[in-house]
């Protein structure tokens, strides 16, 4: 199922190396094409998180008050939904829709002799890219690593800025950068600078949504 949707985006990737001529080149671009591809999903999960955010302590306030009777808890906050318009699956939906593309995505750049280049075309490329000696290969600077960890972290603050979240969130929002760190300390740096361009594309969504939002209340 995978490799179905896999592809299609190895052929894109392939088609944007044959026109840049860059290898690292051809996967910014290629990231910044997915990205606005699972736009429409990406704004969907961000209205619905914010949304979340903005009830919860509302949603608190009846679990603590009716934490002994089940069914009335479930009634009001039912009701809570009801009247802020807010669907609790909506925000699991457009994850659940976007994880095997993010999983194909990445089985792309981690496998490109599979999806991509013939080996013998991966192995006579240029795979060098700024400071990068070798795309296939993990970044010995680390400087991606650590791009990729801030962003995700300042991506997961803009989103926790907008409204109240649970404690267990906020923490999740400090050992995940951390986490991403650590995993594209081994990953090939190709997946790296795809995660860093992506962070960077949704960090400007965010902040070009939230702008828009703002100026939307304040001319009401």
């Amino acid at each position: 199922m995978l490799d179905i949707i896999s592809r299609p985006f190895g052929a894109l990737l392939k088609l944007l190396f044959d026109f840049t001529g860059s290898y690292g080149y051809a996967i910014i671009f290629f990231t910044i094409i997915t990205k606005i591809l699972l736009l429409p999903i990406n704004i969907k999960q961000t209205q619905s998180t914010k949304k979340m955010n903005e009830i919860n302590p509302k949603m608190k306030e009846i679990q603590t008050k009716y934490k002994g009777d089940p069914e009335k808890m479930n009634q009001k906050l039912m009701e809570l939904y009801k009247e802020h318009n807010y669907n609790p699956a909506s925000g699991c939906l457009p994850a659940l829709i976007q994880l095997p593309i993010i999983i194909a995505l990445f089985g792309v750049l981690q496998n490109p002799t599979k999806f991509v280049f013939t080996p013998e075309e991966f192995a006579a490329i240029a795979k060098g890219f700024w400071w990068l000696a070798d795309l296939g290969m993990p970044d010995k600077w680390y400087i991606l690593p650590i791009l990729s960890a801030l962003t995700t972290y300042v991506q997961t603050a803009m989103i926790s800025a907008k409204g109240n979240m649970d404690p267990t969130m906020k923490s999740m929002n400090t050992v995940m950068p951390l986490m991403i760190g650590f995993f594209t300390l081994k990953f090939p740096s190709g997946i790296a600078l795809y995660w860093v361009v992506g962070n960077i594309f949704t960090i400007l969504q965010q902040y070009f949504m939230t702008k828009a939002l703002l100026g939307h209340k304040g001319g009401e």
